[in-house]
């Protein structure tokens, strides 16, 4: 049984169209989510939603399977819960209460600023302790303000990261995140050994 995370965006979403087309390859994989906008599951906003119109459309992933981000109850509730799941569902990796649940593989795209997931530059968020699992989220730099976040850490976890960028916007940021770990740019602070990056032309960084 493998464990995958899922992010909202419109470079993951264009992905999940292509994967739903052959969404019997994905039985048996227990769906989740790295972020969540605090709004219903039918919100247009809502990275659930974006998943369940493109990926999770056909019956190849049953319901049961999909774990989603409970954004209505608000950031804290929401996270809480979500953490719970977490660790009751999928195995640890650690010692003692900084073992944190270890997702197979975490899809992410990247903003303009370098933010992943809803972990955004400077944010408080990102230090959260080693035994952080999913997190509140009430500043936001992008509406909606408040959403729910797995952690840096729990990111970090992950065996596996794919990070997918398109489009020119995000030239600045794929440059930057390649370079030195820094808060200012989120995505560089992730587990490079388990991190695979693919982009287009537009968005690839410039050579030397």
């Amino acid at each position: 049984m493998a464990h995958v995370a899922l992010s909202g965006g419109t470079t993951p979403g264009r992905t999940y169209e292509l994967l739903g087309e052959k969404a019997e390859e994905l039985d048996g994989v227990q769906v989740w989510f790295a972020d969540e906008r605090c709004v219903g599951p039918d919100d247009e906003e809502s990275n659930y939603r974006l998943a369940k119109q493109t990926l999770l459309a056909g019956p190849a992933i049953a319901p049961e399977h999909v774990h989603r981000m409970l954004g209505e109850l608000g950031p804290e509730e929401g996270a809480s819960r979500y953490a719970q799941e977490l660790r009751r569902e999928v195995a640890g990796e650690g010692e003692g209460s900084a073992t944190l649940p270890a997702l197979d593989l975490i899809v992410l795209g990247i903003g303009p600023d370098g933010h992943v997931a809803s972990l955004f530059p400077g944010a408080p968020t990102l230090d959260a302790g080693p035994e952080a699992v999913c997190l509140g989220v009430h500043d936001s730099p992008k509406p909606p303000a408040e959403r729910i976040t797995l952690s840096l850490e729990v990111l970090r976890a992950a065996r596996e990261c794919l990070l997918l960028a398109t489009g020119v916007s995000k030239a600045d940021a794929t440059s930057a995140m390649l370079g030195e770990p820094s808060r200012h740019v989120p995505a560089s602070l992730l587990r490079r050994g388990r991190l695979t990056v693919i982009v287009d032309d537009a968005a690839a960084p410039e050579g030397p």
